[in-house]
């Protein structure tokens, strides 16, 4: 899900004009006070329309237009629109996709404003204001959401298998031999005849239900798919954390991580890569009973909750080999084009949005969890309305065992590299210690970015 940094850059040229050129975002005779609002969640948009409202009242002098994209839409259209001088006043932000649009001049850095009105950024959970400074040591957003993963799993799956809820949230893994973590997905993956993977007769190659899911090769993040197992044995991304000047995905404990994450394939346990990317997406499969666990992000605790006949519950991430349970922990933000001509009604609407005020309405909605540590609260009570008990993703942010997503201005070429890297280890086509030469290329590609 990454632009394509060759197709950025052809722009490029173009760009810092357009933010100065942008004025009425392309749009003639724009409501006066009318801000342009993006996003890419359908399922967030309608408490959004409800902190509109409210942001009305309050701002009676001052209006905000919602558009909603899906993903792969809203990145192209933003890209486009500031290459043309039409991008939104506000839009929704990725820790992923801001870096480089920070270094091509396109976002307002919003320091000057924080400090003429006060705002107190402790207000946030811990870490998260923090990752909306830019390398340049500006600050490009303020947060608006936060999250972690956890697993979900068929509860009637496990109960059928005789693994408790206790055993689920106390597994534990390791690179040799998979730990307690490994027994139980072995345990429920079933073959087409009824066999569970330790039971004699277990055939691989025709299996009904797989043990765990997984949608992809994990690109060069694996957020939702292999980054746990890697930092709890003690991996990290790269040197310059968030901000990567040097990448390590080529060090010994990342290539035996990812080398027992697939032999879970070659042991039938989980499915192909080819199986994976078949076109049904892991929610789907995992609700037509084809995978008994996933791995997956809170914010698709919505979309979990809508597959009907699964009773789907959330187990925590294993205890690796550093004796840690860790999650990665990442969170939105909203930005300011730099091309609006609109600042101060941008402004007053990306502060109300990181309000106590309008993350209230998000935590009520059951959608994300707010960045506002006051509002988590009522978060965790609407969730547990909807029968979710959020523990599992709550747990290592209250014990600091969270890392932060990697984040740099060429993170599309990072992506350009390792995502056909991992693809290609994953179908088995290359070795995990192929792995070496790919970051060999992503650390070329940075030393030619800084010189």
């Amino acid at each position: 899900m990454s632009i394509s940094r060759r197709s950025f850059l052809a722009g490029a040229a173009g760009l810092a004009a357009a933010a100065v050129a942008g004025c009425n975002n392309g749009v003639a005779n724009r409501p006066a006070g009318e801000v342009s609002y993006w996003l890419w969640d359908a399922a967030q948009l309608p408490m959004y329309l409800e902190c509109a409202k409210a942001f009305r009242q309050k701002f009676p002098q001052y209006s905000v237009k919602i558009e909603q994209f899906g993903w792969n839409d809203y990145w192209s259209n933003l890209v486009t629109g500031f290459i043309s001088g039409t991008a939104p006043d506000v839009f929704t932000s990725h820790s992923a996709r801001y870096p480089l649009f920070a270094s091509k001049d396109q976002l307002l850095a919003i320091d000057e404003l924080i400090d003429r009105d006060g705002l107190d950024l402790d207000i946030y959970q811990d870490g998260l204001a923090e990752r909306w400074i830019g390398d340049d040591g500006r600050r490009y957003g303020l947060p608006k959401d936060w999250d972690t993963e956890a697993y979900f799993y068929n509860s009637a799956m496990t109960a059928d298998a005789g693994i408790s809820a206790e055993q689920l949230n106390s597994m534990t893994w390791n690179p040799k031999d998979g730990g307690t973590f490994e027994q139980i997905v072995r345990r429920l993956t079933v073959d087409s005849k009824g066999r569970r993977g330790d039971q004699p007769g277990f055939d691989k190659n025709y299996v009904k239900t797989y043990g765990l899911g997984f949608s992809d090769g994990g690109d060069s993040d694996g957020q939702t798919s292999w980054s746990w197992y890697a930092a709890t044995n003690g991996w990290t991304y790269s040197e310059g954390k968030p901000w990567g000047t040097k990448f390590f995905y080529g060090d010994a404990k990342f290539t035996e991580t990812i080398a027992w994450y697939r032999s879970l394939i070659t042991k039938g346990y989980m499915p192909t890569l080819a199986q994976a990317k078949s076109g049904v997406g892991i929610t789907e499969a995992f609700g037509a009973g084809k995978y008994a666990i996933t791995p997956n992000g809170s914010w698709m605790l919505g979309v979990y909750a809508g597959l009907g006949k699964v009773k789907t519950k959330l187990a925590r991430l294993p205890e690796g080999p550093n004796g840690k349970r860790m999650s990665m922990m990442n969170g939105l933000a909203d930005s300011i084009w730099a091309g609006t001509d609109r600042k101060d009604a941008a402004w007053a609407w990306v502060s109300f949005l990181g309000s106590k005020e309008a993350q209230d309405i998000v935590a009520k909605a059951a959608v994300v969890f707010p960045a506002v540590k006051a509002c988590m609260p009522a978060a965790q009570q609407a969730f547990t309305a909807d029968g979710w008990d959020i523990t599992p993703f709550l747990e290592p942010v209250q014990a600091g065992a969270t890392f932060a997503y990697p984040a740099n201005p060429n993170a599309a070429d990072v992506s350009s590299v390792m995502k056909p890297a991992m693809d290609s280890v994953m179908a088995f086509e290359t070795d995990p210690a192929d792995l070496v030469e790919a970051n060999n290329n992503v650390n070329r590609i940075l030393a030619a970015a800084s010189s």
